[in-house]
């Protein structure tokens, strides 16, 4: 088992791949530092291997898919996960992983909107989506964290072994975000420097359809581990609109005694019967969802413990 692992996911970074792990390696000299392969088609690979990184490969495109592959294959007291584009300086990982190895930090996010990312950054979407993330998810979750959508994180051995991935892109950072704040793990933010990527390196993120698929996993997440609140939300909408629709019916109704509306009565009574519908559907989730979390503690005993057995050995 490492004590410190670097985990870089890569998809054509070769511009910038090998000033990453020199960097990685000057700050931390005594952690692995990993690089994950995902189908690079400029050299990206081979000049890691040159760097003295220990190089995989997953063949399954998508940062999700990666980190899934890495939280599985990866032993290490404490991880540090940083893109391969140089966008991160790494002089803020020694206190990154001091957190998680001294200070019984579950997950470290390396906040840049606080710092330079405003500035440094040039597609305004992608700052306004950041912005966006942030209020939604602290909003949604009674959350206080600076930065969703950081590339930049440190983990410890308990975080990534009871952490399912689903998602297959992007999206991964705002599922390891929601999964730490719905299980009350022990997230703590550290500002970090940001700079943009050197000329002639190109960001895979696509504003839009990822910014979509961001957003989609947020609302997903909310739906599945406050199911009472979204539910609940969701029952408060059908009945308003009920009642807007009944309110006029009601008005002619105790002035003539008479309902000539019947179509738009029936649609209010069944809007309001999927309201109370969708108002159960929530308490017996949330039922569940309060289990989940009970089995979730159970297994991160079990997960602790055998950390402390491999420790041991």
């Amino acid at each position: 088992m490492d004590k410190i692992a670097v985990l870089i996911p890569c998809y054509n970074e070769a511009q910038t791949i090998e000033k990453v792990i020199n960097d990685a390696r000057k700050a931390m000299p005594d952690a692995t530092i990993y690089v994950y392969d995902n189908n690079s088609s400029d050299g990206t690979a081979e000049l890691a291997k040159k760097a003295g990184a220990t190089v995989r490969a997953e063949y399954k495109q998508g940062k999700g898919n990666v980190m899934r592959r890495m939280f599985r294959e990866i032993d290490a007291d404490c991880y540090l996960m940083i893109d391969g584009d140089d966008t991160y300086p790494l002089d803020c990982a020694g206190e990154m992983t001091r957190l998680i190895l001294e200070h019984n930090a579950d997950m470290v996010v390396g906040d840049r909107l606080s710092s330079t990312y405003f500035s440094e950054n040039k597609r305004p979407f992608h700052n306004f989506g950041n912005s966006l993330m942030r209020f939604g998810i602290n909003k949604l979750f009674s959350a206080d964290i600076k930065d969703i959508m950081t590339g930049y994180r440190a983990f410890s051995y308990e975080f990534v072994k009871t952490f399912p991935v689903f998602s297959e892109g992007f999206e991964i950072e705002t599922e390891m975000t929601i999964h730490a704040v719905n299980y009350n793990m022990q997230v703590e933010n550290v500002v970090v420097d940001y700079r943009d990527r050197p000329q002639g390196s190109v960001s895979k993120l696509n504003t839009y359809s990822d910014g979509l698929r961001v957003i989609r996993k947020m609302f997903q997440l909310y739906k599945n581990y406050k199911p009472l609140q979204f539910f609940g939300i969701l029952c408060a909408i059908l009945w308003l609109v009920s009642l807007i629709l009944m309110a006029p019916i009601l008005s002619d109704y105790f002035k003539t005694g008479l309902v000539p509306r019947f179509p738009t009565l029936i649609v209010s009574g069944f809007l309001f019967l999927a309201g109370i519908q969708s108002f159960f559907a929530g308490m017996i989730l949330e039922v569940m969802a309060s289990k989940d979390k009970r089995d979730f503690e159970y297994r991160l005993m079990r997960i602790r413990s055998q950390h402390f057995d491999e420790a041991d050995v």
